[in-house]
């Protein structure tokens, strides 16, 4: 790779050497101060002055080079001249390298700064190499353009060090530092074109980074930040990898721009903030450990953000968030109590685990409760609007744009719902089986069910069309009856269809798959959250989920009952459908009416007679009346009609109409009397079920 020119050089404040100036081209020439006592920089003094000049340095000289163009044969020379022989390396006293160019290989292999180095505004056109270089004092590289290599694997800075504007052409390899002043380690605005790798770096005191561009991979792998670390406005156009860094002070990463960042493993000791951050990549805290606040405010994820298995032991607000993937929080923990605001397409908790009370406002989510563990309420409530800081400035929600706003809850299996409160969520798909204590879950504003298929269809067994009947399902029933009768899933990508029962997940073993019996306890359990909650309409919906579910259940039900359950569905729909028990009303109605114009009004209702009889020689006086005698001619006439009517409204509120009848008329009456009443009763049942709070 050819190294990029050196900018042409202004005049020096200091007595520069000034060779090869030309008038009209460079007038200016060479930078290099003078040696001392001499005319010339170092690089162009004769060969008999600069052997006299090497010979007069020795461990520990201080030395002062601005702005002198040094090729390798004049480094090593010149470091060969400071070699300690007790440590075997060069020892060097106050260095001032500072506009020094470097032509050739750089090489400060062990070189020992005893005191400042400053390199302010050098130049490097081949790689460097501070392998092991211990820097005692201040170390100033502000400026620097490194535009080969920059290695510094196992270098050691005591005192505080200055990376300021400076700009890495090529690799930065920082693997193994050590930062252990106190104060402050300056990386401010610095340019990283190629890879930086500062792993296993330790920064002892404040590390800042903000502004600092990353033009490519960043390491910080194993870094050890024990002051604070400022990475605030920073840009990481590749990779930023702090897998399993230590943060025990502030973590600053506000406004910064991070495209795949790996903070797996990661230990937040202070506060993490991450205020307005922006990742155009995956974003992994896979393991991270959050001891105090771990602030995301307006925090952007264009893809995934994965927070599975962090640890929050401190954060007591998360959010507003908002992610155009999937926050993954499975296997997270929080210890203390939390509110997570959160706009993002798919929100995972499975296997989280919550010590302490937690409140989750969502938008667009879909969430996943699989296993989670309650310890105390956890509340998830569908917010209305996009979300506003505390300054009242609104969240943008751009890269969910198109996307339905609301929350759908799709599994609490394996979850104590005694601890669970869902607000305004779509339960249209959520899985209830495996879930524990559900008739104390808490379901509170507009929660919505799946419904039944839409429109009428015709059974394969017969040519009568039949359509289900509208109500409240669970998307077990759903799963359980399309597996049932063999419906297949939708391509994928395709929504399925209103007019079909909606398939579900169909695991290989299918001792696994939800039964009508398993479903019927799961209607049941629900049924009685709802009543506890004073919602009978909702709790009528999953009584008749129950009782279809043990009217289909061979397993357990037995024949008997579920030929009355069949009987009870038949007549008034598990005394549900008024209008069924209704309409079976007035088919028994027209029925008894036909059968008493047709046999059980007699032609005419015979009268009483007196007769006189004599019994043992005495006279006696018997009221008589013949038996009513069977109907002849025509019999349906708006008379018998009217006499059939009332006959027919008396049995209905059990009462005799005192009507004479035929044998036939009275068995009907009787009949009459005793189913009438019944489907009166079912229909006003079901009406009242519907309307009671």
């Amino acid at each position: 790779m050819n190294a990029t020119p050196a900018p042409a050089p202004a005049a020096p404040h200091w007595p520069h050497c000034g060779y090869d100036a030309d008038p009209v081209t460079d007038p200016v020439g060479c930078t290099g101060i003078h040696v001392h006592g001499r005319t010339a920089c170092l690089a162009h003094l004769n060969e008999t002055e600069r052997d006299a000049y090497l010979a007069a340095l020795g461990p520990g000289s201080d030395v002062d080079h601005r702005g002198t163009p040094f090729s390798e044969p004049l480094l090593q020379a010149f470091l060969h001249a400071l070699h300690d022989p007790t440590t075997g390396e060069p020892a060097v006293g106050a260095a001032d390298f500072s506009g020094a160019r470097f032509s050739g290989n750089a090489d400060f292999s062990g070189v020992q700064f005893s005191n400042e180095a400053r390199f302010p505004g050098a130049w490097f056109s081949a790689p460097v190499n501070f392998n092991e270089a211990h820097f005692s004092s201040t170390a100033d590289f502000s400026g620097v353009q490194f535009s080969g290599e920059a290695r510094f694997p196992g270098a050691w800075f005591s005192a505080p060090v200055d990376f300021n504007e400076a700009h890495f052409s090529s690799t930065a390899d920082f693997t193994g530092a050590r930062f252990t002043s106190t104060a402050d380690t300056d990386i401010h605005a610095a340019l990283f074109t190629p890879a930086a790798d500062f792993g296993k770096a330790r920064f002892s005191g404040d590390a800042r980074f903000s502004w600092a561009r990353f033009s490519s991979t960043a390491w910080f792998v194993m870094a050890q930040f024990t002051g604070e670390a400022n990475f605030d406005h920073a840009q990481f156009s590749g990779n930023a990898d702090f897998s399993e860094a230590t943060f025990d002070d502030t973590a600053r990463f506000s406004a910064a721009r991070l495209y795949h960042a790996r903070f797996g493993g990661a230990r937040f000791s202070g506060d993490a903030l991450f205020r307005l951050a922006r990742f155009s990549g995956d974003a992994r805290f896979s393991g991270a450990r959050f001891s105090s606040t771990a602030w995301f405010v307006m925090a952007q994820f264009t893809s995934d953000a994965a927070f599975d298995g962090a640890h929050f032991t401190g954060a007591s607000e998360i959010g507003p968030v908002v992610c155009a993937g999937a926050v993954n929080l499975s296997r997270a923990v929080f210890e203390v109590p939390v509110t997570l605001d959160i706009a993002a397409r798919e929100v995972r908790c499975e296997r989280a685990r919550w010590e302490s009370t937690a409140t989750f406002r969502l938008r667009h989510a879909t969430m996943d409760l699989s296993h989670a563990v309650l310890s105390f309420p956890l509340a998830v409530t569908a917010h209305p609007a996009p979300f506003t800081t505390s300054l009242g400035v609104a969240v943008g929600e751009g890269s969910l744009e198109g996307s339905d706003s609301g929350v759908r809850v799709v599994s609490v299996r394996g979850v104590d719902a005694a601890h669970l409160v869902l607000t305004d969520t779509d339960l249209t798909d959520c899985l209830f089986s495996g879930a524990f204590h559900l008739d104390q879950l808490r379901l509170e504003g507009l929660c919505t069910f799946a419904s039944t298929p839409d429109g009428f269809r015709r059974h394969h067994r017969s040519i009568w069309p039949y359509r289900w009947t509208r109500r409240r399902t669970l998307a077990e029933e759903h799963h359980w009856r399309a597996q049932a009768s063999g419906q297949t899933a939708p391509p994928t990508g395709q929504a399925p269809s209103r007019r079909e029962w909606r398939t579900g997940p169909h695991h290989p073993d299918p001792g696994l798959t939800p039964d009508p019996g398993d479903v019927a306890a799961l209607y049941r359990q629900l049924r009685k959250a709802f009543e506890d909650g004073k919602n009978e309409p909702g709790a009528a919906d999953f009584y008749y989920g129950e009782c279809e579910m043990r009217r289909h259940d061979r397993a357990n039900t037995p024949w008997s009952e579920r030929g009355l359950l069949w009987g009870y569905w038949l007549l008034s729909g598990y005394g549900l459908r008024a209008s069924r028990a209704l309409g079976w009303l007035a088919l028994a109605m027209i029925t008894t009416i036909l059968l008493m114009m047709g046999l059980g009004l007699p032609n005419d209702s015979p009268k009483q007679e007196v007769v006189r009889e004599q019994v043992d020689s005495r006279w006696k006086t018997v009221i008589d009346k013949p038996e009513p005698q069977n109907p002849t001619g025509d019999r349906f006439t708006s008379e018998r009609f009217e006499k059939a009517l009332k006959v027919t409204l008396n049995s209905v509120v059990f009462r005799s109409s005192g009507q004479d009848l035929t044998t036939w008329g009275t068995y009907t009456e009787m009949a009459s009397r005793f189913t009438e009443p019944v489907l009166l009763g079912l229909a006003a049942l079901a009406i009242r079920s519907r309307i009671k709070r």
